[in-house]
C-alpha cells in the first residue's frame, strides 16, 4: 500500500513528466511508478485523481496561481517542479474532501523541500497560503 505522501510525490513527478514528454496522464503515471520501483503495485486511485484532475483543470489552476505571483511573473516562468507542486497542492485543496487545506499545504512544502531548490519551500507556502481562509 502506497501512503498519501508518496502518492503526492508520484503525482508531482508524473506531472513534471507530462510537461516534458507530453505523455497522456496514464502513461506518465506508469512511467513514474516504474522509475520509482513501484511497477508491481496497483496504481492508487488517488494518484489518478490528482494527475488527471490537474491536467483537466490546469488552465484554471494556473490562473488562480498567477493571481498571487508578484512583479509580473507568470506561471510559465516558474520552475517546472514548482509549477507541478503548486498545481497538485491547489487542486488537492480545492477538490479533496478528505484532506484539510493546511495538510495539503504542509505536504506540498515537504515535497518542495525534497524536489525543489533552496527557495521552493517558502515560495510554495507563500502561494498556497493565499487559498486558506483565516
Amino acid at each position: 500500500m502506497i501512503n498519501r505522501h508518496k502518492i503526492r510525490e508520484l503525482a508531482v513527478q508524473s506531472l513534471f513528466s507530462i510537461e516534458t514528454t507530453k505523455d497522456a496522464p496514464q502513461d506518465a503515471i506508469s512511467s513514474t511508478m516504474q522509475l520509482c520501483d513501484l511497477a508491481t503495485e496497483p496504481v492508487p486511485d488517488y494518484l489518478t485523481f490528482l494527475v488527471s484532475g490537474v491536467v483537466e483543470h490546469q488552465d484554471d489552476l494556473d490562473k488562480e496561481i498567477a493571481a498571487h505571483l508578484k512583479n509580473k511573473w507568470t506561471v510559465s516562468r516558474l520552475s517546472r517542479i514548482d509549477r507541478s507542486i503548486l498545481r497538485v497542492g491547489l487542486f488537492e485543496m480545492e477538490n479533496s474532501l478528505e484532506v484539510p487545506k493546511k495538510v495539503a499545504i504542509d505536504e506540498a512544502i515537504q515535497i518542495a523541500g525534497d524536489f525543489g531548490d533552496k527557495d521552493s519551500k517558502s515560495f510554495i507556502n507563500g502561494i498556497l497560503s493565499n487559498f486558506v481562509e483565516g
